[in-house]
Order: C-alpha cells, then structure tokens, then sequence
C-alpha cells in the first residue's frame, strides 16, 4: 500500500521560513515526478512546485524565488523549503505522486495525495 505523509507545518510570521516534508512508504518513488498543492478555504487546489525522476523543478510563479522543492530518493522522501513566507501562502499543503516522471503542474496527473498539512502566515 501506497502512502504518503507531510509534515513541518505550522505557524510563522510573514518572512519566516518552514521546511514541509513528504515521506513516502510501501514503495519506491524514485520514476515517478512528486509535487507540492496547496488550497485555501473556499479556493481550488493550486499548484505549488514539482519535481521530476530526473531532478528538474517548477515552480509557481507565486512562489518562484522563495521556495525550493528537492527529494532525496534513498530515503524516498520530498522537501519543499519555503522562504519569505507571505500571508497567502497560508493553506493546506498536499505532497502527490503524479503518474510519470514529468513535473506535470496538473493535479489531475497526479493520482497519490498525503492528508496534507496545515501552514498559517501571520502578518
């Protein structure tokens, strides 16, 4: 069974810094593309950043210069540092496995979702 676990969330003021974390169990991940969603309350679920097999990233232009996703496959897990946080980063992020390596942006390319984990910004 497929799993996939964030975690790192939590409060920060504006221009604080977090590290989210995306563990991954009951398989390995190393071919498949990973990526960051966030969603807000009463918004649709946005893209954050990607990462394909081969290490190439994308990112939101929202998030651009300020958030750095990486993975580490030996220990099948994905990061996302985020820097110079900003209120309306506040939501819940979801790490997903999408369905081939690329770095789709589509979440609908993407078919495992974590719980995800909830990241507040204060001003």
């Amino acid at each position: 069974q497929a799993q996939l676990v964030e975690s790192g969330g939590g409060l920060v003021q504006a221009g604080g810094s977090l590290r989210l974390t995306c563990a991954a169990s009951g398989r390995t991940y190393s071919s498949y593309a990973m990526g960051w969603f966030r969603q807000a309350p009463g918004k649709a679920r946005e893209f954050v950043a990607a990462i394909s097999w081969s290490g190439i990233t994308k990112y939101a232009d929202s998030v651009k210069g300020r958030f750095t996703i990486s993975r580490d496959n030996a220990k099948n897990t994905v990061y996302v540092q985020m820097n110079s946080l900003k209120p309306e980063d506040t939501a819940v992020y979801y790490c997903a496995k999408a369905v081939a390596g690329i770095a789709y942006t589509d979440s609908s390319r993407y078919d495992y979702w974590g719980q995800g984990t909830q990241v507040t910004v204060s001003s």
